[in-house]
């Protein structure tokens, strides 16, 4: 199952059995609002602060994966997740209310393809039949942490981004109908001291190259094979960047068959600087439009790439650069 340097092959095909996704208002405004199965009318989501709003995101887009699946909690597994909140602790709470095996993990925005990953590989393994995974952030929790409360009205820079309040959570299983994971690639922490926080894409672009290179050299893939290579929240920037990264380094691929999830889910005429970020942003895209495109085989092959930049407020604070990371998972509609 090792391939190469760094690259999993899934030979059982573990199938993405079904999906539930919760947002923001913002976000159902946006682009792909036709897509999310959940909307909430404002940030508080009636729970008395942000942070247990996030919390409830995620208990929301859980429990609408388990139905759509027509499965119970009980049913399920193991649950794998993350956030970028403090000791993920939003998804802490939400794993306290479903009572299934949990396993929280943090890859900052690249969590959403590490957690999918691991969950493709342990049923892979025949060690679970269903594991429920995936990742959230919400705008107003994180901005608070990371950079400032929303209140404060702080000025940003063109080249920042806006976090997605959303949660997207999908149901990896060993047998049933739908797409597979066929195979993925777990990046490496990549620092090339980039410090301006409020440049995430810059910072993240040469993880994201980097993975995507060793993608396609681990399984030895033509340049043409997948429909679509859709990133996380690399932005106008970084999305740029990995292009001319990718190409200086023999992957000639075409523009338009490379997407960002940061840049698709909001409509031109909402102002997002350069584009979405934050661990909900690559989830909420792949559960939701992403997920429903290769159900319906109008994307029958896709690489899934999420990016994440790993600092924290310590290290801002103590002027450190900021490592980066990229996992990469392809998926499959299984038609020829």
């Amino acid at each position: 199952m090792k391939i190469g340097k760094q690259s999993w092959l899934y030979q059982n095909k573990p199938r993405l059995l079904s999906t539930g996704t919760a947002a923001g208002p913002f976000e159902g405004k946006g682009n792909i609002a036709d897509y999310i199965d959940l909307i909430h009318k404002d940030l508080y989501m009636a729970q008395p602060s942000f942070e247990q709003a996030h919390q409830q995101l995620i208990e929301d887009a859980c429990k609408l994966t388990v139905q759509n699946a027509e499965l119970r909690f009980a049913d399920i597994d193991f649950f794998i997740g993350g956030d970028l909140i403090n000791q993920l602790t939003p998804t802490n709470f939400a794993a306290r209310s479903n009572h299934i095996p949990f396993l929280g993990i943090s890859n900052a925005c690249a969590t959403s393809a590490a957690a999918l990953a691991m969950a493709g590989l342990i049923v892979n393994s025949d060690g679970a039949q269903h594991i429920l995974t995936g990742a959230s952030s919400h705008y107003a929790a994180v901005e608070k942490q990371f950079r400032y409360p929303t209140e404060y009205g702080a000025q940003k820079p063109p080249s920042s981004q806006w976090t997605v309040t959303g949660a997207g959570i999908g149901l990896v299983s060993k047998n049933g109908n739908g797409p597979y994971l066929a195979r993925a690639t777990i990046g490496k922490v990549m620092d090339l001291n980039q410090k301006d926080p409020f440049n995430m894409g810059a910072a993240m672009a040469p993880a994201a190259a980097d993975t995507i290179l060793n993608h396609f050299n681990d399984h030895k893939l033509a340049v043409n094979y997948y429909d679509l290579i859709v990133s996380g929240d690399l932005g106008q920037i970084g999305r740029s960047i990995t292009i001319d990264l990718l190409r200086s380094n023999g992957l000639n691929i075409q523009a338009d068959k490379f997407i960002d999830s940061g840049l698709s889910i909001y409509a031109d005429n909402q102002n997002v600087f350069s584009g979405g970020s934050g661990a909900g942003c690559s989830a909420l895209y792949l559960y939701s439009k992403l997920y429903q495109q290769l159900k319906t085989c109008k994307l029958n092959k896709v690489l899934f790439v999420a990016t994440g930049a790993l600092l924290s407020p310590l290290s801002t604070l103590q002027k450190q650069s900021i490592p980066v990371i990229a996992h990469a998972v392809a998926l499959e509609s299984g038609a020829i």
